[in-house]
């Protein structure tokens, strides 16, 4: 595998062109355009329900599109031979024949696929699954092990593309960096990764490239250190309570930050202005750069997640 695309090869692994589902009078998705290139690792975050889940379901075609269409490696999922031999897809690591052994999961995969069995004990040892533990049945295994066979069951084709949904949950702190260390491996041959998680610090360690979506709807993309020195105006306050109330009276929108002070998009001289005008004595004032994926994260979907909902604000 090598990095970048071949000639007459597409330009982008993964290509998203205003996917769309509704439900009835309910938009899951609505216009979700972004691309993966090859090399890359695209982190897709977004609160729960923003529809990241919904959106690759269609990318794999598991739920049909209202509108929009994904393309990978150039063509629909749908259409590629033998797409497990080129994508290879976790949308949800407990989704497996519980009465099926880890061996035996991946050997009947390797024979639809028409890989060598030898492929299926390569695989295991990839993951760290011992042979003790691939002889088990999979309704046995906590979910840390059901992540390492999902994400074995993945690279099993030997793809060139990886679409993944949590890849890391359950696993423990040597997992998850085993994890990181793994998928910077696969893209640096050349793999394109899509990566969804809520491990936002882990995604910060290990993307390059990161797509924020709320309710439905893009709210960022881009290469993560663009989006990253993007951070607006941090400020905190020697009274908090007294720096909200004089930003509210303002006018100025902000989010908390996680470590105290407030995150803000309006540009620092005027919450300078509005902080001096209220009384409310400044302790920091300065762009929020380097506050991390965390920080953007909340702030970029503030406006979007369950707690900050019209629905939730009724209750």
């Amino acid at each position: 595998m090598t990095a970048g695309a071949s000639h007459g090869e597409p330009p982008y692994a993964i290509e998203v062109s205003g996917l769309t589902k509704r439900y009835g009078g309910h938009v899951a998705v609505e216009d979700v355009s972004f691309a993966v290139r090859p090399g890359v690792i695209t982190g897709f975050l977004g609160p729960n329900g923003a529809g990241k889940s919904t959106t690759m379901r269609m990318m794999v075609g598991l739920t049909p599109p209202s509108a929009g269409r994904c393309a990978v490696l150039g063509l629909g999922y749908r259409s590629l031979p033998d797409p497990g031999r080129h994508v290879g897809v976790l949308l949800d690591a407990s989704a497996q024949h519980a009465g099926r052994t880890g061996r035996e999961t991946l050997a009947l995969s390797a024979r639809l696929m028409g890989l060598d069995r030898g492929r299926v004990d390569e695989t295991l040892d990839l993951v760290g699954l011992t042979p003790a533990e691939a002889r088990r049945r999979t309704g046995t295994y906590s979910l840390g092990m059901r992540q390492r066979l999902g994400v074995g069951h993945a690279l099993l084709g030997d793809p060139r593309v990886l679409i993944l949904d949590e890849p890391a949950n359950g696993l423990d702190p040597a997992g998850i960096h085993w994890m990181r260390g793994l998928l910077r491996g696969f893209a640096d041959n050349g793999g394109s990764v899509l990566l969804s998680s809520h491990l936002l610090r882990e995604v910060e360690a290990i993307a390059d490239e990161l797509v924020v979506i709320g309710r439905g709807r893009i709210v960022a993309r881009g290469a993560k250190n663009e989006l990253l020195a993007s951070g607006g105006t941090l400020v905190r306050a020697v009274d908090d309570r007294a720096l909200a109330a004089a930003l509210t009276a303002a006018g100025i929108t902000f989010t908390t930050a996680t470590d105290g002070g407030y995150l803000t998009r309006t540009p620092a001289d005027q919450v300078a202005a509005a902080a001096c005008a209220a009384g409310a004595v400044l302790r920091e004032l300065r762009p929020a750069e380097g506050t991390g994926l965390e920080e953007m994260f909340l702030r970029l979907t503030a406006d979007h997640s369950r707690e900050n909902s019209p629905e939730r604000a009724r209750r």
